[in-house]
C-alpha cells in the first residue's frame, strides 16, 4: 500500500478498496489486514527509510496510522461503507480476556456492516510483544474471526519456485501440504525497502492458517478482484481437515517464550510421544525470566524446542525442584508442590 519512498500509492489502495467494496456489497464480510502506519509516516517526518529503532518506529506509526485509517474511510465512503479502526498487540489475542474482547469488536463491526481495518498497535508494542509481521497478525485475525478464506497479497501474483525474474521458475499453483514445498526458493522474492513481510512470512502465515482450517489465497493486489471472485489466480494452499482447539492454536502462534526448560531424553518421550504433563524430575536447566502462567519452550537435549506450554512455577522456584519426584517435594515443602511444571492441557507439541 505504499510507495518506494515510503508515501501511500493513493491508486494501489483505490483499486483494493474497490475490490474490498465489491465484495461487501455482495453480502460478504470482510476484515482488512493492513500494514502502512510506519511507511506512511515516514515521508511526513522527513525520514527516507523506514527507521531502525523502536522508538523512531512507533513515531512514524503514530503520524502514519492516521493518514492510513483515514485514506481508507474516504476511499471506503464511495462504496457505502463505514470504517473501524482496529489496533492489536499480542496481548489482545493471547489474554483470554483480551481476546475475548477483540472477538467481539470485530463481530460487532461486521454486524453493524463496518469493515474492520486491523494492523498491529505499532506506537504501544515492545520487541517482546509484536507479532513481527502483518502476514502473522492477519493468519491470527482469520482464526479469531473463523474465516472462510484468507487472502495474502503481495508483490508478487503467486508462490514461485524461485526468483519469478529468473528463467525456469515456475508459479505454484497449489499447496496440498509441506510436501509441495521442498525444494521451493522462498528467501528473496517479495521484499521491499519500507516493509518486514516477504514471500518468508507468508508462506507461514499460510501454515498458520490452514492449520486451523482457513484455506489460503497468496497473490497480487492486482489479481485481488479475481481472487476475491474465485479465479484460479496465486498460489491456493489447502485447509487441513483437522482443527486445534483455539487456546492450543494462539499458544503455538500466538505467543513468545519467556523462557526454556531443558529436558532429559526420557522427559521428551514423555511429553512428545506419550503427550504427557511436564513433571520437575525431567527438567535439567531452565533459562529466561518468567512468573507462573507464562509462556515456555520445552527444548531437547540440543535446544530445539519440541513444546510450548504456560509453567506453572516463577523462574526463580525451579532450580531447587530439579529433577525430584513430585511425591518427594511434597513430602520435603508441601502438598502445593505437588504439580506439573507444564501440564499436558497448557502444552502444545511444535
Amino acid at each position: 500500500m505504499t510507495t518506494a519512498t515510503g508515501g501511500l500509492d493513493d491508486e494501489r489502495l483505490d483499486t483494493l478498496v474497490d475490490a474490498l467494496g465489491t465484495r461487501t456489497a455482495d453480502g460478504r464480510e470482510v476484515v482488512l489486514v493492513s500494514s502502512g502506519a510506519i511507511a506512511a509516516g515516514l515521508s511526513p517526518l522527513g525520514l527516507t527509510r523506514r527507521p531502525r529503532d523502536l522508538a523512531t518506529q512507533q513515531a512514524a506509526a503514530s503520524v502514519g496510522q492516521g493518514l492510513l485509517i483515514g485514506r481508507y474511510a474516504a476511499a471506503f465512503a464511495r462504496h457505502g461503507r463505514t470504517v473501524g479502526q482496529v489496533l492489536l498487540t499480542v496481548d489482545d489475542v493471547t489474554r483470554r480476556a483480551h481476546y475475548r474482547n477483540a472477538y467481539r469488536t470485530l463481530r460487532k463491526l461486521l454486524d453493524l456492516r463496518a469493515v474492520p481495518i486491523v494492523n498491529e498497535n505499532d506506537t504501544v508494542a515492545t520487541e517482546e510483544i509484536r507479532f513481527g509481521d502483518n502476514d502473522r497478525l492477519a493468519a491470527l485475525v482469520a482464526a479469531l474471526v473463523d474465516a472462510d478464506l484468507l487472502v495474502l497479497l503481495s508483490d508478487v501474483d503467486a508462490l514461485w519456485t524461485g526468483d519469478p525474474s529468473r528463467p525456469g521458475s515456475r508459479r505454484i499453483a497449489e499447496v496440498r501440504d509441506e510436501t509441495d514445498l521442498v525444494g521451493v526458493d522462498i528467501g528473496g522474492s517479495g521484499r521491499s525497502g519500507v516493509g518486514t513481510g516477504g514471500m518468508v512470512t507468508k508462506v507461514e502465515a499460510a501454515r498458520i492458517a490452514t492449520g486451523f482450517g482457513i484455506p489460503v489465497v497468496l497473490t497480487s493486489a492486482a489479481q485481488a478482484v479475481a481472487a476475491l471472485a474465485g479465479e484460479p489466480v496465486g498460489t491456493y494452499f489447502q485447509p487441513s481437515l483437522s482443527r486445534p482447539a483455539a487456546r492450543l492454536f494462539w499458544l503455538a502462534h500466538a505467543t513468545s517464550p519467556r523462557g526454556r526448560l531443558h529436558l532429559d531424553p526420557g522427559a521428551v518421550a514423555a511429553v512428545v510421544g506419550r503427550r504427557k504433563s511436564l513433571l520437575p524430575a525431567g527438567i535439567t536447566a531452565v533459562d529466561g525470566a518468567f512468573t507462573a502462567g507464562d509462556p515456555v519452550d520445552l527444548v531437547d537435549t540440543a535446544g530445539a524446542p519440541v513444546a510450548r506450554g504456560l509453567v506453572n512455577y516463577d523462574a526463580v522456584e525451579l532450580p531447587g525442584l530439579l529433577g525430584r519426584s513430585t511425591a518427594e517435594l511434597a513430602a520435603a515443602l508441601g502438598p502445593a508442590y505437588e504439580r506439573e511444571v507444564v501440564h499436558r492441557d497448557d502444552l502444545v507439541l511444535l
